[in-house]
């Protein structure tokens, strides 16, 4: 479906340059493409703001200075920061993000201004959106209330975005300003007390208040707020509130269009634009390509940059997933991962080996097939692309490593509908999923597990483990190499194996250790989709983890030298400069800068 659209609000200062003779009825013209008081109070209006304000969930056009700084899917500060990849491309291309993959960001990095700005837009439409609510006069108390819980959900979406990265965040909302004559003060809240409250309490009323479905499938729905709710439960280690809330959700949970939730068949369903708003997608980014707009804007262009070098995709060679994120999918005899020791037996890479050498031979040791829907590796089929051929698609293997991402790639075969090349690197049609049922299944796992109730919690992992092992998850070889078109065959590209916890596992592995079994299925299930760093902060792991990764990883490449994460420092990323900046009353700035920073 086509994205939603930004409704300009704001009223723009008309002036008469001095080279030209002014009237005064000139200045009483209405701004251009702007709208006033008048048309906003109504129920049209009302729902203009809205949509506007879903406008603003890709990031795109919202403050950022480039599309990827303010991405939805967090890639650069969830996956490459947590672990899952490397920045890619050379180490000269998009400089800024080396620190923040290393750790030595400071607060007047740019990409950290873009992603404030751009979630505090998506904060500053909704406010706009819920005080035009109380002024509307044509609205029912019933649509008005269902309008009021929308935008609020979007609000607390958009706060818990900030909240995650940033932690230090102020509260402004609708009551904090008037937005026909707006007091620049009004803004200068305080960063020092916790949000979390607020960002609960919008999601309990869009809970309270949404319809199970919705007219579209853009739309957040009940069930959508309910996951959300649970989800900020447990980011606050409220175990028992989190695991009432996503009973709920399991239980009678549907998506905006309808749909029980469930878990795909087919674990790539969730990342093929042709397949997407499926029975797993509880919470998704809408993306839309070749729509008749004629714009690129509409796609995923947060990730444009995450395509393999040298390729068919034209671009640019960045987010490259890392050997540690790849012998994480390794698997035992009995088709269960290495939990603890995941890097003791590394599934064979292609470093330094020439695209011409004939004689490289993938893996043949058993693997979990998540792996080759997540991660392009040489001699795997890359979705209908072919083989991938190794280096010939690496901007620089040496300095971050032998592989391509996976999840954000479109089909070959269906290109001409959910690709767009108007660009210098594509845009896409396929979703960025915030959240699906895979994970909410996981976090629920996570809650029932901290709660002792071991049992249940092996239940959801096994769920989701379940699904990694049927048939349809597998990835199969060509029918014919040369024509990868002609199809796929009934022969496994590789070794697969993939197994349930046997019965009485969690139980007899104790609290602490199935706890680290469930952190582990969020890895390699969730890889490449942006939340590994915040999962990481929260879990309290992040040091001693994204330490030993780095010790590991630059064994076999050159980008993480230098690289150290500190805790408590680097739990969270700065507040940026500029905003601290820009928060000064009477010489003294209202932001309070976070700790270590």
């Amino acid at each position: 479906m086509k994205a939603f659209k930004y409704i300009q609000v704001t009223a723009v200062l008309a002036t008469c340059l001095s080279t030209f003779s002014c009237k005064d009825s000139f200045l009483d013209q209405p701004v251009l493409g702007a709208l006033n008081d008048t048309q906003l109070t109504n129920k049209a209006g009302v729902n203009a703001l809205l949509i506007g304000a879903y406008g603003v969930l890709d990031g795109n056009g919202a403050g950022a200075a480039n599309a990827w700084d303010a991405a939805p899917g967090n890639w650069i500060y969830g996956s490459v920061a947590g672990g899952d990849a490397h920045k890619g491309s050379d180490g000269a291309d998009q400089g800024s993000m080396n620190d923040i993959m290393q750790y030595t960001q400071n607060a007047s990095n740019g990409f950290f201004n873009s992603k404030w700005k751009a979630s505090f837009e998506g904060v500053n439409r909704t406010n706009i959106t819920l005080f035009y609510i109380k002024k509307a006069q044509d609205l029912t108390a019933a649509e008005a209330k269902t309008i009021e819980a929308e935008a609020r959900f979007l609000r607390a979406h958009y706060y818990f975005d900030l909240k995650k990265m940033f932690n230090n965040v102020p509260w402004v909302d609708e009551t904090t300003t008037d937005y026909v004559n707006p007091n620049p003060a009004d803004f200068n809240k305080a960063n020092t007390t916790s949000i979390w409250p607020n960002i609960e309490a919008d999601f309990k009323f869009a809970f309270d208040n949404l319809p199970t479905t919705q007219s579209s499938v853009a739309r957040a729905n009940k069930w959508a707020a309910g996951a959300y709710l649970a989800k900020t439960y447990l980011y606050q280690k409220k175990y028992q509130e989190a695991k009432t809330m996503f009973d709920q959700v399991i239980a009678s949970g549907v998506t905006s269009n309808g749909l029980k939730y469930g878990l795909s068949d087919r674990y790539e369903d969730n990342f093929d634009a042709a397949t997407k708003n499926n029975l797993e997608s509880v919470f998704a980014v809408q993306m839309v390509a070749k729509d008749g707009t004629n714009s690129i804007d509409n796609s995923n262009i947060g990730q444009m940059l995450n395509f393999p070098y040298n390729s068919p995709f034209r671009c640019c060679g960045f987010y490259q997933p890392s050997q540690d994120l790849v012998n994480s999918f390794r698997t035992d005899a009995s088709g269960l991962p290495y939990v603890d020791d995941y890097n003791s037996n590394p599934v064979k890479n292609d470093m330094g080996v020439s695209s011409k050498d004939s004689t490289f031979t993938p893996d043949k040791q058993q693997l979990d097939p998540r792996l080759d829907w997540t991660v392009g590796r040489r001699g795997i089929p890359y979705l209908d692309w072919g083989k991938h051929p190794g280096q010939d698609w690496i901007r620089s293997q040496p300095y971050a490593g032998p592989y391509s991402p996976k999840k954000n790639v479109y089909w070959q075969a269906t290109q001409d509908k959910y690709a767009d090349q108007s660009s210098w690197a594509p845009g896409t049609a396929i979703n960025v999923l915030i959240i699906r049922y895979a994970d909410v299944l996981l976090m629920a796992a996570e809650a029932e597990a901290q709660l002792g109730n071991l049992s249940k919690a092996q239940d959801y992992v096994n769920m989701v483990r379940a699904r990694a092992a049927k048939p349809e998850t597998l990835v199969y070889s060509y029918v014919n190499d040369k024509a990868p078109l002609s199809g796929f065959s009934s022969t496994p590209a590789a070794n697969y194996k993939v197994a349930q916890y046997p019965a009485g596992a969690f139980a007899g592995y104790g609290k602490d250790k199935a706890l680290r079994a469930i952190y582990f299925e969020r890895k390699i299930e969730l890889a490449m989709e942006g939340h590994r760093f915040f999962d990481l902060s929260r879990w309290g792991i992040a040091e001693q983890t994204l330490n030993a990764y780095i010790a590991y990883e630059s064994k076999i490449t050159t980008d993480l030298t230098g690289g150290r994460f500190t805790a408590p420092k680097n739990n969270y990323f700065p507040i940026p400069q500029r905003q601290i900046d820009l928060s000064t009353v009477n010489g003294t700035p209202t932001l309070t800068q976070n700790q270590g920073y």
